[in-house]
């Protein structure tokens, strides 16, 4: 019955996205099936089990548009076959009805084919009528978009948007990113590459393009300049501009010197979280990747039609987890930026790969990152480096300052920091702690003091008032950013006497009121107070800023001179935004309002920032590095390495002396729904999560890693409920290993359930014909059989990787017949994209 099947599936769909059998009232029916074939409503249910016994081998339906015009052609597959089967003679049948656009679907797998834009593009829902004939209105000429010229002088400002005021735009002197001159912007020689290699890789064909692009080298402008040229050549008539924190909407969409407001004075353009009715008529949509997902709200009130061009900033966030089901929702063509390259997994073994390696995921997501968006041979559309921009004279080297304290190179080392203590029962104990523990099960404040100590003595200062250069310090955790925030002001009041009043230092994480207003004043040089050393001269008076995550993605401040590592970091996409809040130039003269004093400033421009660096975290993503500062420390007081610090208590434990009986014993099978109070204790849990006003701001930010952080820190293993994750996977009841992102994104209405095994292994299947797009149609149920086992069964990937093939004959998952059916180039084929591309964790039970 796998045929009635696929008909009830597509028969849902369609009424699901608005298409009409029957007249509804007014509304007349907009489905009509292929000529051979009438039906009525009682007849329609009983259509016949078979696709494949109507007179052409399939059906056709047939949708039409408002004025009862052919529209769209439906091609019906049995689920055992693939959509692309019948696609020639579909594209015979929708030309002779005059029609340009078809879906292919066989109820699990669905295509939407724009017959003069190019090939078939999967789709997880139907578009609306609506939709598609929006989507009519633009004939699309690729042509045109290859001969546009883009000069430098492409996005022009020829009018300040109304809404902004004339204070908003500042002074007109040069800002990251673009050239500012008569209030014309002019793009970079290396932006105009850009756009040229988009132009030419369109003429060979492709809609999926990737810019790779270093930190502080204007993506955003970029990306306007190839919003302008999709719009202008007609190629798009509206576009939707991704980002996956609430910090780059504001960014992308509202700063007085925002490229999309260069193209607002010609394109409307609409931040959807402020105007959700008004993105209709907007040529421009911004919009968090979070706004989309919330309630499942990109199916639910938009179709996949809807946006002809689709840009992902910060592409290696914005299409993981999550988030790439929004960005492959929309068809057209696709654009994504990023800055983190995957040069910075050099040192990764990725022949021996190990889950315990957190570069490992960093690997499968930039991986995913390049074939998502086209470039399989894992080369972008266009690349400039942090090298190119030192080098063209855009961006600046950091100086590394390598300091590493006795402790940390202890916790660096193979062994650890070895404690040794005696236990309750007088046993001497050893216990070791790595890097990774230091301010969550490790603490040290001698060395919190001499990494302080250390920073202050060694940062840069400001080139006009000789204060401590403006810094940034990334913290282990909040209660450790407070720690550090504490000590920096104790001690600048001792290097400073009467000049801080304990605003040197400023704590700016999620638990901090208004920190998010706190990083836009430090950025605009009033943070606590402005001009403290020199009264002509404005800069912010708190010069340094302890964080945790806030600061790294897209947060702009040219002026930044120190940088400062004091934690481990495991992931390069983290380190190289990190790195990259330093590498823009700056001129200082711009913020003196004194001209005589502006002669006796001997280097106004910025040419080098710091990098404190106390867990070689340069040294664990560098196969070789040439640092430029290297501090031998002292060892901190009070401590002598291996076994200092004191006794450490591992745990209590409780021995019961007493006697015991069994006094009964009975049976009661538990069913799939789980025992009552697994229901009641996850529904506990999603209510002190709900209630948490620190997870729920964290969660609608996208910042999942301070989430996942803090909940294991403050929720997870506490008394009375003691959740854990083990606790809230079984009180789930799902066929499979959940993580702890998934849980928190279904308790805040980020999906609206959780998926079963099977459904994700249905989605990743889809994904592998997606790139792969198999020929052999017949053969794709034995391809899906063999992709399914080799990802669920440990025993079959055994089999598989030892070329054991002889032990399939009694295997019961995956037999030899089943490996048979598979086209030889596949057996070696989906092992591959299984290793690269698919995380196995999550199908574990």
């Amino acid at each position: 019955m796998k045929e009635a099947a696929a008909r009830i599936k597509i028969n849902r769909l369609l009424e699901a996205a608005g298409w009409r059998f029957f007249p509804e009232g007014s509304a007349p029916a907009n489905i009509r099936l292929e000529p051979s074939v009438t039906v009525n409503s009682t007849e329609l249910d009983a259509l016949g089990n078979d696709f494949e016994k109507t007179g052409k081998g399939f059906i056709d339906f047939l949708l039409l548009d408002a004025k009862g015009f052919p529209l769209l052609v439906l091609e019906a597959k049995a689920e055992s076959k693939s959509p692309l089967v019948g696609k020639e003679q579909t594209r015979k049948y929708a030309r002779s009805q005059n029609c340009r656009f078809v879906i292919l679907s066989n109820g699990n797998l669905h295509y939407f084919w724009d017959l003069e834009r190019g090939n078939p593009y999967i789709i997880t829902s139907f578009p609306s009528p609506d939709s598609v004939i929006g989507y009519r209105k633009v004939t699309p000429n690729p042509q045109r978009l290859i001969d546009e010229l883009v000069g430098e002088d492409y996005i022009v400002l020829t009018q300040r948007p109304n809404y902004q005021s004339e204070a908003a735009w500042g002074n007109e002197a040069e800002r990251p990113g673009y050239i500012q001159a008569n209030k014309l912007r002019f793009l970079r020689p290396y932006q105009l590459k850009a756009i040229h290699a988009l132009q030419r890789a369109v003429r060979e064909g492709k809609d999926r393009f990737l810019f790779e692009m270093a930190t502080g080298t204007g993506k955003t402008l970029t990306a306007g300049a190839v919003i302008r040229l999709f719009l202008r050549s007609g190629n798009a008539h509206r576009v939707l501009f991704l980002v996956d924190r609430l910090e780059l909407e504001d960014q992308a969409g509202k700063k007085a010197d925002s490229p999309l407001l260069l193209l607002a004075a010609d394109f409307k353009t609409v931040i959807y979280k402020e105007n959700r009715d008004d993105w209709r008529r907007a040529e421009i949509v911004v919009t968090t990747v979070q706004s989309l997902l919330f309630n499942n709200k990109y199916q639910r009130l938009f179709s996949p039609t809807d946006f002809d061009l689709v840009i992902s900033d910060e592409a290696h966030r914005s299409i993981g987890g999550n988030a790439r089901a929004v960005f492959d929702y929309f068809i057209g063509y696709k654009l994504g930026l990023t800055a983190t390259p995957r040069d910075y997994l050099k040192r990764f073994d990725k022949s021996n790969p190990s889950t315990r390696d957190p570069r490992e995921a960093e690997r499968r997501l930039l991986l995913d990152t390049y074939r998502t968006f086209g470039c399989n041979n894992s080369q972008p559309t266009y690349r400039y480096s942090l090298l190119d921009g030192v080098k063209d004279g855009y961006l600046i080297n950091p100086t590394v300052v390598d300091a590493r304290t006795e402790v940390t190179t202890e916790l660096l080392s193979e062994e650890g920091f070895v404690v040794t203590f005696t236990d309750d029962q007088g046993d001497d104990q050893q216990e070791a702690f790595k890097q990774r523990e230091f301010e969550k099960r490790f603490f040290s404040d001698a060395t919190n003091q001499l990494f302080c100590k250390t920073f202050l003595e060694n940062a840069l200062r400001d080139p006009i008032s000789g204060e401590i250069g403006k810094s940034i310090i990334f913290a282990v955790s909040q209660n450790h950013a407070a720690k550090l925030a504490q000590i920096l002001n104790q001690m600048a009041d001792r290097m400073f006497p009467g000049k801080y009043q304990s605003d040197f230092a400023v704590q700016v994480t999620s638990q901090i009121p208004d920190a998010q207003q706190f990083t836009i004043n430090f950025a605009n040089n009033n943070l606590l107070g402005s001009a403290n050393f020199l009264p002509a001269y404005k800069t912010s008076k708190a010069r340094v800023c302890v964080t945790v995550g806030m600061m790294t993605t897209g947060y702009d401040c040219t002026d930044i001179l120190n940088l400062g590592l004091f934690r481990p970091i495991f992931s390069p996409t983290d380190f190289i935004q990190i790195k990259g809040r330093g590498t823009r130039k700056h001129n200082f003269l711009e913020q003196l309002f004194d001209d005589n004093l502006k002669d006796s400033v001997r280097n106004p421009d910025k040419t080098a920032f710091k990098l404190f660096d106390f867990f070689a975290n340069c040294e664990y993503f560098e196969e070789k590095y040439n640092y430029d500062e290297v501090i031998e420390l002292p060892p901190p007081k009070g401590t002598g390495g291996g076994g200092g610090g004191g006794p450490v208590v591992v745990g209590g434990t409780y021995e019961h002396l007493g006697a015991d009986i069994l006094s009964e014993i009975r049976e009661e099978p538990i069913g799939l729904e789980g025992m009552k109070i697994d229901r009641m204790f996850f529904e506990k849990f999603e209510d002190t999560v709900r209630k948490n006003d620190f997870i729920a701001k964290a969660v609608e930010t996208g910042q999942w890693d301070r989430v996942i952080d803090y909940v294991n820190r403050e929720v997870f293993d506490k008394p009375e409920e003691y959740y854990t994750l083990d606790k809230l996977r079984k009180a789930a009841v799902v066929d499979r290993r959940l993580t702890l992102r998934e849980i928190l994104a279904k308790i805040f209405g980020l999906i609206p359930r959780f998926k079963s095994k099977d459904e994700l292994l249905e989605e990743e299947f889809a994904k592998f014909v997606a790139d792969y797009k198999p020929d052999e149609a017949t053969a794709i149920p034995a391809i899906k059989t063999y992709f399914k086992a080799y990802i669920t069964s440990d025993r079959v990937r055994h089999i598989i990787e030892s070329r054991q093939f002889t032990e399939l004959a009694t295997n019961p998952v995956f037999s030899t017949r089943d490996f048979k059916a598979v086209p030889k180039k596949y057996r070696s084929l989906v092992p591959e994209y299984v290793k690269d591309y698919v995380s196995l964790n999550q199908f574990a039970a």
